[in-house]
């Protein structure tokens, strides 16, 4: 049992970050602390002054845990890395998981090659972005490929210069073929040195370029070249007038600004590159009742960055922050140099700022409405389920399970997440059936219910040994609520499994009318009807389509993988490894029994007797 007073005394003097957790263990929220001491005992005093949220946050807390670090500065890029992980439901979290593309150049290669990346490393390529704006990454990317004639496979040069013949590209004249040794290393970089010109915004050394082959392709009456030519160079201008000059100093940097309405906040970010404006994106946060404005920008900052792969020479902000020298030194740590945070409050960049928060506003205006209505299908249908279900806690986290096979053949388990109303994909899990013969769903869900929480049970063993928190298993999170796709036989199952391990969640079956639609929820013998035009009808449609179409897509691929294995299994020298190269060769099991003879004997790996014996089973089991 976790004593909070007697944990209390024994906390360090040091800084770290520390999880408050609910009575399931739950994390509901992340804090950092110069000292962890002072800063934990705070939230237990009858003397704080704490805002009606943290009292309330305070009730639920039922034990916590601390990480300590060496620095300020490690407590922070920790705490920002656990918010972002973990989402609690009382700090205040930035909905938007943005993840920019930029354009790769792999000057770190003897021959680079250009392309879209989202992720930026320490590998010595030199990187372009981001990008706001998909289409337009896109257009650039198709103009370099048009003007330079780089390569765009991934083989590995020099190694493979002259090992194959060039491709397609070569020939329609995208590519110099460096990989057949036609274009030499020295004439190949001049090609990427060009490209780079382009994409430090130089357009006029470009366009002049283009102007003059123009000319000559006029001159010589290669009037097609020289339309091609012309129609490059309008592209180029159409990209040059997209992005408007901010600053005369060409500097990169971020603007950052914010609107708020009720527990909504929504920042906008204008992205400054080399001084031109290349973009600008908007971001959602929730959680922010009751919070100043200083707080609402700080966490902004800290989630923010905490994600984003490019960080600028200067972040300019709306507001204040709090620890604004530590957030410095973090900024600067992870670029590599100096990173300066200004709040001016006149001049040019006061105007950029003030830009930024017009933006927010208006944005925030035009998508009131549709946050509004977000809200109502997600946090509002589950507070109607919860009033529905008489449930004392909120609903956070709701696992939903089903069951799919075709007459006891490859039966399959499945287990939907959704939380705070929606899908939460990366904590699906599939189950084959493994104890069951036949078809026996309330076999099956008990093998299913039982594998999920015994696979916890062993996880917070194994963490515990390594020293790791509860969050870091894939089943060690436990629901709110479990949705049954069945009725009292199976809810019944599923609460006894729980109750011998000891766990007590409420369990509910979704019940279905004669045309296998929803109808209501089972919960406590008990059927539960609601109307089909409320939220929580609709939340509970989705769930239970959800949980379905996972099992079935998942029974199907099993049965089709096992079709596909035991009839290529029965041809007298297809194994393991002829098979694959046949599949990967013609894609399906279809194709195969339609190719020719000579067609399957042109498989690499397959000796001729082997594809007269693929062949012949086809065509002699079509006769």
């Amino acid at each position: 049992m976790f004593d909070i007073q007697e944990e209390l005394k024994k906390l360090p003097q040091k800084p770290g970050v520390y999880l408050m957790k609910d009575q399931y263990e739950n994390i509901i929220y992340v804090g950092k602390a110069v000292n962890l001491r002072n800063r934990v005992r705070q939230y237990f005093q009858q003397s704080a002054n704490h805002s009606a949220k943290v009292k309330k946050m305070v009730l639920q807390i039922k034990e916590f845990e601390y990480i300590v670090t060496d620095s300020e500065v490690e407590a922070l890029i920790l705490e920002s890395n656990l918010i972002k992980k973990h989402r609690p439901k009382y700090n205040i979290r930035l909905k938007d998981d943005k993840n920019y593309p930029y354009i790769k150049i792999t000057i770190n290669e003897d021959y680079p090659r250009v392309f879209m990346t989202r992720k930026l490393v320490k590998d010595k390529a030199k990187y372009f972005g981001p990008f706001t704006d998909g289409s337009a990454l896109r257009e650039t990317l198709d103009i370099i490929n048009k003007i330079w004639p780089i390569r765009t496979c991934k083989r590995v040069l020099p190694r493979d210069i002259g090992k194959d013949r060039p491709c397609l590209k070569y020939h329609i004249g995208q590519c110099k073929a460096p990989c057949a040794g036609l274009i030499s290393k020295e004439d190949y970089n001049k090609l990427i040195e060009k490209v780079i010109t382009f994409l430090d915004g130089k357009y006029d050394d470009v366009i002049k370029e283009l102007e003059s082959k123009m000319m000559e392709a006029s001159e010589e009456l290669n009037f097609e070249k020289a339309a091609q030519l012309r129609d490059q160079i309008n592209s180029i201008k159409r990209i040059a007038q997209k992005q408007k000059i901010i600053n005369s100093a060409l500097e990169d940097q971020d603007i950052i600004a914010f609107a708020k309405k009720e527990d909504e906040a929504l920042v906008q970010v204008f992205f400054v590159r080399a001084g031109k404006l290349i973009g600008r994106e908007h971001f959602f946060l929730d959680g922010v009742d009751e919070r100043s404005q200083e707080e609402i920008m700080t966490s902004f900052v800290k989630q923010f960055y905490s994600g984003t792969s490019f960080i600028p020479k200067e972040v300019i902000l709306q507001e204040e922050i709090d620890e604004l020298n530590i957030i410095q030194s973090w900024l600067s740590s992870r670029k590599g140099q100096k990173v300066y945070i200004k709040i001016p409050q006149k001049g040019d960049k006061s105007k950029l700022v003030e830009m930024a928060a017009k933006n927010a506003l208006l944005t925030l205006n035009q998508f009131g409405e549709e946050i509004k209505r977000k809200e109502k299908r997600t946090k509002g249908a589950l507070e109607e389920i919860q009033k529905l279900l008489a449930l004392e806690e909120f609903i956070h986290r709701i696992e939903a399970y089903d069951i799919s096979n075709t007459q006891g053949i490859e039966s399959v388990g499945s287990m939907v997440v959704f939380e705070a109303g929606k899908p939460k994909r990366s904590d699906y899990r599939k189950f084959k059936i493994k104890s069951v013969i036949g078809p026996n769903d309330y076999a099956s869900m008990e093998e299913v219910i039982s594998r999920r929480f015994t696979h916890r049970i062993k996880e917070l063993e194994s963490l515990e040994e390594k020293g790791l928190t509860v969050e870091e298993g894939k089943f060690t999170k436990l629901p709110d609520l479990i949705l049954i796709d069945g009725g009292k036989g199976q809810v019944n199952i599923v609460k006894k499994v729980l109750s011998d391990l000891g766990i007590d969640i409420p369990v509910c079956g979704m019940v279905k009318d004669d045309k296998h639609r929803t109808r209501g929820l089972l919960y406590n013998d008990e059927e539960i009807s609601f109307s089909s035009k409320s939220e929580a009808f609709k939340l509970i449609s989705r769930i239970q389509d959800e949980a379905h179409r996972f099992a079935i897509e998942y029974h199907r691929k099993l049965r089709s993988k096992a079709q596909i294995q035991s009839l290529l299994d029965e041809i007298p020298g297809v194994g393991p490894r002829r098979k694959k190269n046949l599949l990967e060769h013609f894609k399906s099991v279809k194709k195969i029994k339609e190719a020719s003879l000579e067609e399957i004997k042109s498989v690499e790996g397959i000796p001729d007797k082997v594809a007269e014996n693929v062949y012949n089973f086809f065509h002699k089991n079509t006769k």
